[in-house]
Order: C-alpha cells, then structure tokens, then sequence
C-alpha cells in the first residue's frame, strides 16, 4: 500500500544496504559528486510498525530532490524492544554517521536528521541528546508528549487514519508500564529550556486532523521561545500519515518539496 502511495520516487545514483554500529541502515546517493551533505532519515509507524523499505519512497524524493547522502534507518521495533532501544539504535547510527560517512561521500560537517510521527519524534530526541550535530531536524507530524494533553487528541482522536485507541496501542507496546512518559527521550516537549536552547534550526510539518497536531505545534513554540529558528506549517486539510501519499494526494507532494528546500538551505 505504502508503495502504490508513493507513487513514482526521484532518481537517485545508487543506493546501498548496511550496517552502522550493529544498526540496519540503507544508503542513498543523489546524482553528482559529492562529498554529499548527508540526512538521517528516521521511518514513522508508531516505534512497533515501519521500516526503511516502506519509507524507501520518501528517502529517494528527499535524495534526489535535496542532493543529500540520505542514511534511512532501520532501527528495532517494540513490542519485541521497547523503550529506549529506538533511541540507542538512532543514536548508535549518528555516531556511526560521524565516524563512517566521510568515507563513502559524505560531508559529516553538513548533517541533517528528519522523519515522520514516530521518527519525528527520535529525530527530535537525537537532536537535543547531540547538540551541535545537525543543521537542521525536519519533524514531519512528530509525538511530541506522549500524555497528549492538547485539544487535537480529543478532537481528532477518532475516525482517521490515526486514533486514540492506535495510539494508546502503540504507545503500550513502547513504553511498557515502568517508563514516565514526561522523559524527555520519550516526549522532547518536557525537554528543559537550555535543551531546546542548543537545538537545531527546525522545519515542523503539522495535519489538521491529526490528534498530534497540537503537540507538534507546541513543540515548534517551544523551540521559538528558546531562541531557535523554526518554520512550521500546518497542512490544515491533512490527516496523519499524508506525507507518504504523493500520488493520492497533491499537498504530500508540496510537502515532501518543502522539506527538500529546507534541507537545500541547510546544506549551503
């Protein structure tokens, strides 16, 4: 399904499987010479669902349309490994990135990391747990607080594509019942103001009717008031999970062209 959804992707030179740091990674090249900036692209799927091939779409458009070495990462799934095991894989692969990348074209001065919903949130946690790393975060819807205490949960919590009950769902089998969901490596809102301070410049993408529209949104507010540049953009007629619908529809596409100039910009 994801496939057929994502449509026809950019062409990139090559890609490549392998492993960072005991981590299943895919490699991809965009056309020309590189060094290459590169992008840690982390997949959604509600840390249990997803992988780097069901994002294989996305790492291409965001290859081929930005000009970056993009790194999709294949980290462990819960209920199997549960919290904080996505954050060592996604930690373990941008020391890995740090060490590894310059050999096979990478430019580690120019690093990028993205993805969406659950990705979105790793991606956030492994910006402010390596501050000074990236040029940019991209957080595509991201799970910003997992206690959801925004309106956007109660208001779109039911009849889409994602639910309250999916996320309750998700979230059980990730946090299992010992961990405290305010932990900032598991809800970067409740991350302290000197955290946010050092993050990242940030592109946060937002769905209107996606019960994490307000977490996300108030997670770009936060980054503001700590003095960090954001752009954030709200698709007001999107659910969760419109990102990797290009071919259904049109506004996934000006998304996915959104983040590509982002990262365009960040790698000058």
């Amino acid at each position: 399904m994801w496939a057929q959804l994502g449509g026809e992707p950019a062409a990139v030179a090559r890609t490549e499987d392998a492993v960072a740091n005991g981590v299943p990674v895919k490699l991809y090249w965009p056309e020309g010479e590189g060094p290459h900036p590169v992008l840690i692209w982390i997949h959604g799927g509600g840390w249990v669902l997803g992988s780097a091939a069901a994002s294989d779409a996305t790492a291409r458009d965001l290859s081929g349309l930005a000009g970056y070495l993009v790194v999709s990462v294949d980290y462990r799934l819960a209920p199997e490994h549960p919290f904080p095991a996505a954050v060592e894989d996604v930690m373990a692969v941008a020391k890995w990135v740090s060490g590894e990348i310059g050999a096979l074209g990478g430019d580690i001065t120019r690093t990028a990391v993205g993805g969406d919903s659950a990705g979105g949130n790793l991606s956030a946690v492994l910006a402010n747990e390596l501050p000074g790393t990236f040029t940019l975060q991209a957080l595509v819807y991201p799970a910003t607080d997992l206690t959801h205490p925004f309106p956007s949960y109660e208001e779109n919590g039911e009849g889409l594509m994602l639910t309250k009950d999916a996320l309750a769902w998700f979230q059980g089998h990730y946090l299992g019942e010992d961990v405290d969901p305010k932990d900032p490596r598991v809800s970067p809102l409740h991350a302290d103001a000197a955290t946010l301070a050092a993050a990242p410049p940030a592109l946060v993408i937002t769905a209107g009717y996606d019960p994490l529209r307000d977490e996300g949104e108030a997670y770009a507010q936060r980054l503001r008031e700590a003095g960090v540049a954001v752009e954030q953009v709200r698709y007001e007629g999107q659910i969760h999970g419109f990102f990797s619908m290009p071919a259904a529809i049109p506004e996934a596409r000006e998304a996915i062209d959104r983040v590509a100039s982002a990262l365009r910009r960040a790698r000058a």
